[in-house]
């Protein structure tokens, strides 16, 4: 499922950086359908994983909030710019935390994870300065999100490459 993630982040990211001129509206749904299948994956991944995962519920959560988040950016598509980038800045705070959370419980478990720890402070630091350097404009926006975005996806890939010669250990996080 990482690499999946990622290979869905990634084409997000590359399609906002090779369109940025997308008006805002475009933007929020384009947001909101990457948001809503990442929460869903995240869900069909930690309810596989609930048996063997002692930390599945970290999966769960953050599938719950990447489908209320993706739900909010339909329900009011003509969000402002700046409220769309606080909208984006809060899910990649939680996300982050989240992925941190679950890169410490994994690290006991397994040596060298370093890398969903890697996603998890990038998400944050991007959440991080979105809220302190709200920038204007849906081009500098869409720019930024397709950045993070292929960032994120890189990693998300490369953990799931990492992790998908241990099944019996790992489940379908992989």
């Amino acid at each position: 499922m990482l690499v999946v993630r990622g290979v869905i982040a990634i084409l997000f990211g590359a399609l906002a950086i090779a369109l940025p001129g997308l008006t805002l509206v475009s933007l929020v749904y384009l947001f909101g359908a990457f948001v809503v299948v990442d929460g869903i994956l995240n869900l069909v991944n930690s309810v596989s994983d609930a048996g063997s995962y002692p930390q599945w519920w970290v999966g769960l959560l953050e599938g719950i909030v990447g489908l209320a988040v993706g739900a909010l950016t339909f329900i009011w598509p003509n969000l402002t710019g700046v409220a769309l980038l606080f909208l984006i800045a809060a899910w990649t705070i939680v996300t982050g935390i989240l992925e941190i959370v679950a890169a410490v419980h994994l690290r006991k478990e397994h040596e060298n994870e370093w890398l969903l720890a890697l996603g998890g402070v990038l998400s944050l630091l991007f959440g991080i300065y979105l809220v302190i350097f709200p920038i204007p404009g849906a081009l500098a926006v869409a720019w930024l999100i397709g950045a993070y975005a292929l960032v994120f996806g890189v990693t998300l890939i490369a953990l799931g490459l990492r992790l998908r010669g241990n099944p019996e250990q790992f489940g379908q996080m992989a």
